[in-house]
């Protein structure tokens, strides 16, 4: 009888490098790098999952705007739904999928607004037509037509025809601190590889183990 460790694999059931990793920040940094090489559109884009007041759940796109070991940001209207849920409910769910490299990211947990300071440095950096949109769009309220919006872009236009535009007070952004990831890579035949690292509250250490597929 031949001892299970001996046991040739097909190539198609090996696990990959990145089953190695021991943290997930250098190996989703590492995979962040690749997508922006490979993806036609937006690397960047993830699904934003939060709950309302019924615990009924809201997914949506966002950009992700930076990350490092405190979390990773995104920018919004604070006066939309996802911001009134993210007030009432501090917590939130990310996922991306990079259907170019065939990989998947998820990751949960506490969400905490980003310094001023912080909003304002990125605010600074959209062009200009963004900046206007962020203070004529009313997100997520009803709009009576298109022409209402447009004459709203055009209001706040002439109000910063000169000198810079300042941040809005309702826009801001949000940080998401992980507490938990999972790194998911297609295989053929559907016999995937996972790794998931997780940890009881921010500061504590990663502990990392595989899933079933």
């Amino acid at each position: 009888m031949s001892d299970a460790t001996s046991i040739e694999h097909p190539p198609w059931l090996t696990s990959g490098d990145f089953t190695a990793a021991d943290e997930p920040l250098s190996l989703f940094a590492a995979w962040f790098a690749e997508a922006k090489r490979s993806e036609p559109v937006n690397p960047e884009a993830m699904a934003l999952a939060t709950v309302d007041g019924d615990g009924l759940p809201n997914a949506r796109m966002v950009l992700l705007k930076g990350f490092d070991e405190r979390g990773f940001v995104f920018y919004t209207n604070l006066d939309s739904v996802k911001g009134h849920e993210l007030a009432a409910a501090p917590k939130a769910a990310l996922t991306f999928y990079w259907k170019s490299l065939q990989r998947q990211v998820r990751l949960r947990g506490s969400v905490e607004p980003v310094a001023a300071a912080e909003a304002d440095a990125y605010f600074a950096t959209r062009p200009r037509p963004a900046q206007i949109g962020a203070w004529a769009s009313k997100q997520s309220a009803p709009l009576e037509s298109r022409l209402a919006f447009e004459k709203a872009v055009a209001i706040y236009t002439a109000k910063f025809a000169l000198g810079t535009v300042p941040r809005p007070p309702h826009w801001s952004g949000y940080r998401v601190k992980p507490r938990e990831f999972e790194f998911w890579q297609e295989r053929p035949f559907r016999l995937h590889d996972r790794i998931i690292f997780t940890r009881p509250d921010p500061s504590a250490p990663w502990r990392k183990s595989r899933l079933y597929p």
